[in-house]
């Protein structure tokens, strides 16, 4: 993010700080979360905390951009290139779901949502790290399945963010309007089945 300098300090201590951070962060947003709290989860004290974040702004960019490598990490994995598209996209979406039906996502995307006039960056980052990642590499997927005669795609963005879009059907928006949090296997398989079927009824090679 570039925003404050890089936070060099290691240990059992930082590594409580920012977990305890974290969790009260995404529970309670930026605006609601206080230091008291955070260093009540971290199982530290205030001064402890102080010594390592001396603003609770650095401290937030600093949880912000660990979320971001852990959205790195799991696009690393999304999708399986040799595989053929209904077996490669069918697992992406399941993963691709599981990521932003849980918890952690559910609870990233409001607090990027509802900080991005206080911390514009934040949602770029965000982006970059976690969606911009998944639509490039369903891309690439997508360029290697036109190149072996399995897909027929002019636009591959469009592509992609329609096959995301597709993946977010129902369950999304039931999460984000607080209908529904929790999601049983079935429901998640109904939505990732359907993405598949339509994106190949329309990008399938004829």
């Amino acid at each position: 993010m570039n925003i404050e300098p890089e936070i060099t300090r290691t240990g059992r201590k930082m590594a409580q700080v920012l977990e305890g951070a974290r969790t009260v962060f995404l529970r309670d947003g930026y605006e609601g979360a206080s230091v008291d709290d955070i260093a009540k989860e971290a199982g530290v004290s205030k001064a402890t905390l102080y010594n390592y974040f001396p603003d609770k702004r650095i401290l937030f960019l600093e949880v912000a951009k660990a979320e971001c490598w852990r959205q790195e990490s799991a696009c690393d994995e999304m999708i399986a290139h040799s595989h053929p598209p209904a077996t490669a996209l069918r697992a992406a979406a399941e993963r691709m779901m599981r990521i932003f039906l849980s918890p952690f996502g559910r609870n990233v995307f409001k607090v990027c949502v509802a900080e991005a006039d206080r911390f514009p960056e934040l949602g770029r980052e965000f982006w970059e790290s976690g969606p911009a990642r998944m639509r490039a590499k369903m891309i690439a997927y997508f360029r290697q399945s036109i190149e072996r005669g399995e897909l027929a795609i002019d636009d591959l963005d469009l592509a992609a963010e329609q096959f995301g879009e597709l993946c977010k059907a129902d369950l999304f928006p039931k999460l984000m309007f607080g209908i529904q949090d929790h999601f049983s296997d079935a429901e998640i398989a109904r939505v990732a089945d359907g993405a598949v079927e339509t994106f190949m009824a329309r990008y399938g090679a004829r």
